[in-house]
């Protein structure tokens, strides 16, 4: 197994120290000497992070020499596999993503056992030509959508598709299940960013490396009625462009 060496020759090609890995991680630096060294393993969760951070699959981390013989070419556009989970006439139904299982379903999501233990739905009125699930929000990034709202999402299996401007949940190695509003700089930058509809909140960048999933925001299901006070006008074109622009210009200040 090379998983050691593998971690320190990856490490060291994307220019990253330990300290900035284990960041990436959410583990102590030490543990990185420990892993390059042979002297710990990493658990299962990481693995994965390590995988969507560099950019391969587990078998190649674990059993291919890549300093020797290299990573394995794939298309820029990565084949996605995605678990589903069928009713007694073999429909297809939507999983249940709630808060407090969020954190198990950055483990769970590709495992298919695990995905029959969720909480399983249907809705009328939804395209049949795509798979779906339900991600229950938290926090107020996104006001007025309130935290306990359900998130009806489609998969996305290409993030070229990802289209600026519209809602999307992301499920990420690094900062779990979220819902933003996304601006695809993916040609230019290599990145994707993402605004909270709250102006409180600032927007950040994640690389497509970080990200396990995307489900476009397609509808959502809440027990509150929105408030009068919270009603906004709708969202134009215009409106839209000058959010970018506006976006455009702030990431041109920061470099």
């Amino acid at each position: 197994m090379y998983l050691g060496k593998n971690i320190r020759f990856l490490r060291k090609a994307k220019s990253m120290t330990q300290e900035e890995l284990s960041d990436r991680l959410g583990v102590k630096r030490t543990m990185i000497s420990a892993y390059e060294d042979g002297r710990s393993e990493p658990k299962l969760q990481t693995l994965q992070k390590l995988t969507s951070i560099f950019g391969l699959s587990l078998d190649e981390l674990l059993e291919r020499d890549l300093e020797v013989q290299g990573k394995k070419v794939y298309q820029a556009s990565e084949t996605r596999i995605l678990t589903v989970t069928l009713d007694k006439e073999e429909e297809e139904t939507i999983p249940m993503i709630g808060q407090k299982a969020s954190a198990g379903y950055l483990n769970g999501y590709a495992d298919p056992e695990y995905m029959e233990q969720l909480p399983q739905f249907n809705l009328p009125n939804l395209p049949r030509n795509a798979s779906y699930r339900g991600f229950e929000i938290s926090g107020d990034s996104m006001l007025p959508i309130l935290p306990g709202t359900v998130i009806i999402g489609s998969f996305v299996d290409d993030f070229q598709q990802v289209k600026s401007g519209k809602t999307y949940i992301l499920v990420t190695a690094t900062e779990g299940v979220v819902y933003k509003r996304l601006f695809n700089y993916l040609e230019e930058k290599g990145k994707l960013l993402l605004v909270s509809d709250n102006e409180q909140y600032k927007p950040y960048e994640v690389a497509p490396e970080d990200v396990l999933e995307i489900w476009e925001a397609k509808a959502f299901i809440s027990t509150e009625f929105p408030h009068p006070k919270d009603k906004k006008e709708k969202v134009t074109l215009e409106d839209l462009s000058e959010m970018i622009s506006d976006l455009k210009s702030e990431i041109i200040r920061q470099r």
